[in-house]
């Protein structure tokens, strides 16, 4: 094979392979304090990374590319994570809180607001009882207030996924909490488009699937209970929430 083909397609592969041990944890990940990913540092090694390896494949000159383009993923890669890390504290800020990423937050009876973030997407978590009356999937006047509070936020990013997710205790059959989920996750997400957000917008319904807590107590059940907003970079971060 011709070398000026050849050098582009082994550094094609070897980016993907890269990226593929990224996605099942072969790649290292930065922390912050909380243990939670620093989403930022970690992109732009990534993004550096992959573009050393294209850029050393790509010319006689190979040392001075490998330096340009591990500069040019770098940017890439902390341009991707700061979107992630700057959405979900313009997010919290909006919705009058902070980032939280303790794995224990949403177990906590308190919380009936909750702004995190990983590496692929940023979240939103909404009590049921701040959201709905009991049986309805209509938001609540102060529930409709919260949402609009996105809607800046949203349209600063226009390229951003927004998936609705309805989750519900295990009170009635699997059937009605179906009905229920979907109804609730599709109340949101059309609520969110009538605020004038160009976004793609997609609704789930898990019923109780996916439960947080063991569906034991009338606190657990509160718990349980709840919408989630996803907000997505792309297509390839999209996650099945029910699962």
């Amino acid at each position: 094979m011709n070398q000026k083909f050849l050098k582009p397609l082994m550094a094609s592969t070897l980016a993907t392979l890269m990226l593929a041990g990224c996605v099942n944890g072969g790649m290292p990940t930065i922390k912050n304090a909380d243990g939670s990913t620093n989403n930022t540092q970690t992109g732009a090694i990534i993004g550096g990374l992959l573009g050393a390896v294209v850029g050393g494949s790509t010319a006689n000159h190979s040392g001075k590319r490998v330096l340009i383009g591990g500069a040019l993923g770098s940017a890439v890669g902390a341009a991707i994570g700061y979107s992630l890390d700057q959405q979900a504290a313009e997010v919290a800020q909006v919705l009058n809180t902070n980032v939280n990423n303790n794995p224990s937050a949403e177990q906590n009876v308190d919380n009936d607001l909750i702004v995190s973030n990983t590496d692929k997407y940023v979240k939103i978590m909404f009590r049921d009882d701040m959201m709905f009356a009991t049986n309805s999937a209509t938001p609540t006047p102060s529930a409709q207030a919260k949402i609009a509070k996105l809607t800046p936020v949203l349209k600063k990013y226009p390229n951003t996924i927004i998936q609705t997710v309805g989750h519900t205790d295990n009170r009635g059959s699997f059937q009605y909490n179906q009905k229920l989920s979907e109804a609730r996750a599709s109340s949101v997400g059309n609520t969110i488009h009538a605020s004038g957000v160009p976004n793609p917008i997609y609704s789930k319904g898990c019923s109780f699937s996916k439960p947080i807590a063991p569906n034991t107590s009338p606190t657990n059940m509160a718990l349980n209970r709840r919408v989630e907003v996803y907000l997505y970079p792309n297509q390839e971060s999209v996650i099945d929430p029910c699962r």
